[in-house]
């Protein structure tokens, strides 16, 4: 298409002026080896297995459609979005946007994934609905997965498989608990009652705690029971705390396993060569809640976290060859036949209108259609969304607004609940090209072009080095030749929301429903 030729020339011709700083810039950025973060996107609640050579990994993403990503990995460092566990967790307001409802930082949480006897199991529990979902499957990557869910929503939970055949959550935070389940975790065990296994999980970090122990994971090494928590002291950070037992009632014997950098929350991991790491996560910012992985020693047969007990820079294990495509990628919108109508790194904000999107309507693009009159960006359905990664990074997209409606807003947003918009509104019989800041917690539009064409280009581009955490947004009408527009948005990291901004594509009518944006492109750079 003739905008896609445009947008090539203009980067053969970024090429040929800086091809000297790029291939000496390619020369120094080739390592030997992984630095942490293993991932500077935002993929908290780690949960990995391993099965021969491969990694699985589960994490959260609470009100995203679909949810409770699954990914892949050969090395513990580079890692692929394989599948999600579900579509939809359920079919409620607070989760299609409706009826002026919203669960914003809600939904699903903390997942577990194990793998027993050939089947795997991803759990995760939500107090959007107040219950415990269990997934699986016996092939992760394609399915099908098979979904129980269950009264109460077990807070932080962790399946474990025990070697006489028993089946457990460990839950909770502060007081850690233990429920047993049916051999099939169809639900709580018939009699079965639940038993407090720690009572003050936090007390190893001292007694001056403002997050209590949770995010447990259970593990079982050398016949010994081994409990990951995390917990937060006033005034210090984010601290990894294990405890150790002969058996799963305990008595446990806890104490501190690292305090470094705030990072923490996670478990144990061995390579097959035998070797062991812990992964954890650390608080960045806006970027969100970014994995790193530990290496871990054993002495007196407890797990050593760290160098020294602190986190290291470089890890012996293989580079890194980047987020894009495996956890971030651009998007053309061409679908060939028998391929997903959006690859996996795609989400919905919440869950979406099938009946309003399409990347077959229009050959070559998405369209987004407004189903009903909004009044707000952050209550409009159907806005799609792709992680925002770190350090820096670009998000750039090619609209076309010939089907909008009088009233209509689309465009390209970074989602959070201070969000930044840049787009194209409808008004008055007029197109104008605006920037929306709501860094400060209100929506201002910072600025208005007028717009006499069907097409314009819009680049949102944010940096997180050191949590800078701020981004610019531009417009372009023909892909090469760049304005800014607005002002710098600030990014703050709110716990309404929960999660790191993402790019999202968005449209929605503030005056009649029935209007359509067509998005030719997204494309995605890590500068």
């Amino acid at each position: 298409m003739y905008r896609r030729f445009n947008w090539l020339v203009g980067i053969i011709t970024l090429f040929i002026c800086y091809s000297g700083e790029a291939q000496e810039g390619t020369a120094q950025k080739k390592e030997s080896a992984a630095h942490n973060p293993v991932i500077f996107a935002d993929v908290p609640d780690m949960s990995i297995v391993r099965i021969g050579s491969t990694y699985y990994m589960s994490s959260t993403t609470m009100h995203m459609s679909p949810g409770v990503p699954i990914m892949k990995s050969q090395d513990l460092v580079n890692w692929k979005l394989v599948n999600y566990a579900y579509d939809t967790l359920a079919n409620v307001d607070e989760l299609n946007l409706q009826n002026g409802k919203n669960t914003y930082g809600r939904g699903s949480w903390a997942s577990c994934i194990r793998y027993h006897k050939g089947m795997f199991y991803v759990s995760t529990f939500a107090q959007t609905t107040g219950k415990t979902y269990i997934y699986t499957t016996k092939d992760p990557e394609k399915g099908p997965w098979k979904a129980t869910s269950f009264k109460p929503a077990y807070h932080d939970h962790s399946i474990f498989f025990d070697d006489d055949g028993r089946v457990y959550l460990i839950y909770g935070a502060g007081k850690l608990k233990l429920i047993e389940l049916n051999s099939d975790l169809s639900g709580v065990k018939p009699g079965a009652t639940e038993q407090v296994i720690i009572e003050n999980a936090s007390a190893p970090a001292g007694n001056n705690y403002g997050l209590l122990a949770e995010g447990s994971q259970l593990f079982k090494i050398n016949g010994r029971y081994y409990l990951f928590n995390i917990t937060w002291p006033k005034g210090g950070m984010r601290t990894v705390v294990i405890h150790r037992a002969d058996a799963i009632t305990g008595p446990y014997e806890g104490r501190v396993g690292l305090q470094d950098l705030g990072v923490a929350q996670g478990g144990l991991i061995d390579t097959p060569e035998g070797n062991w790491y812990a992964y954890l996560f650390r608080d960045f910012g806006a970027v969100g809640r970014i994995p790193y992985l530990v290496p871990v020693k054993w002495e007196d047969g407890w797990p050593v976290l760290g160098i020294g007990g602190k986190v290291p820079d470089t890890l012996d294990l293989p580079a890194s060859s980047g987020l894009i495509p495996g956890i971030v990628s651009s998007d053309e919108f061409d679908r060939k036949k028998d391929e997903r109508a959006l690859p996996l790194v795609w989400q919905w904000n919440h869950n979406p209108d099938n009946t309003l999107w399409s990347v077959t309507k229009r050959k070559g693009y998405l369209r987004l259609t407004a189903g009903r009159v909004d009044t707000s960006f952050l209550m409009a359905r159907n806005t799609l969304t792709q992680r925002t990664i770190g350090p820096v990074c670009t998000g750039t997209v090619a609209l076309d607004v010939s089907n909008m409606k009088e009233g209509d807003f689309a465009g390209l947003s970074l989602l959070q609940k201070n969000y930044g918009q840049v787009g194209v509104k409808i008004m008055n019989g007029s197109k104008t090209i605006v920037m929306i800041n709501a860094g400060a917690g209100s929506p201002v539009e910072a600025q208005s072009v007028p717009l006499t064409g069907q097409l314009v280009y819009l680049k949102a581009s944010c940096d997180f080095t050191n949590r800078k955490d701020t981004a610019h947004f531009y417009y372009s009408l023909d892909g090469n030749s760049w304005t800014p527009i607005g002002s710098l948005l600030k990014m703050t990291y709110t716990l309404p929301h929960f999660m790191g901004y993402r790019f999202g594509l968005f449209n929605y009518a503030t005056k009649q429903a029935g209007g359509s944006a067509d998005f030719d492109f997204f494309h995605i750079a890590n500068f």
